[in-house]
């Protein structure tokens, strides 16, 4: 299905939405260009959890746990040179766990958990418009409807 945000704001809340929908041992696997947006959907996820702290990009360092009314596992791994850097690191012990898994670039280290709920963020028209191609279930579906365009 395709979807349509005019604002960081409405992509924030379309990730909160979806977020809403997730329970433990979900993944959620985002991608899209540099600057599309990821980012902003992760935290709208985390925040439909319960999560308040500030949300910095794990770029650097991989992985960064957030505590919510369920753990959100947060992950960039646009800097992974090779993919079995995520597993050297034991990363994997944080998918299909006691929390929700959020996983930005999941192509560098080839991830694709069964059932995880795949989005696309894509640049629309303007500065502010995100067209989002979401693979999940049709319950989680539903929940992203205001902002279905297909």
């Amino acid at each position: 299905m395709m979807y349509q945000t005019n604002s960081e704001q409405e992509t924030f809340d379309f990730g909160a939405a979806l977020g809403a929908g997730l329970q433990a041992g979900d993944c959620v696997l985002l991608t899209g260009d540099l600057g599309a947006g990821k980012s902003v959907v992760a935290r709208g996820v985390a925040s439909a959890h319960g999560v308040t702290e500030a949300m910095p990009s794990p770029t650097f360092v991989l992985m960064i746990p957030h505590e919510g009314d369920l753990p959100v596992y947060h992950f960039d791994l646009y800097r992974l040179e090779d993919p079995d850097e995520f597993y050297q690191a034991g990363l994997q012990e944080y998918l299909g766990g006691d929390g929700i898994a959020v996983i930005e670039w999941p192509e560098c280290a080839n991830i694709a958990p069964p059932g995880a709920v795949r989005v696309e963020v894509l640049r629309g028209e303007g500065d502010d418009q995100r067209r989002i191609r979401v693979k999940a279930p049709e319950n989680l579906q539903n929940r992203l409807a205001p902002w279905r365009i297909d």
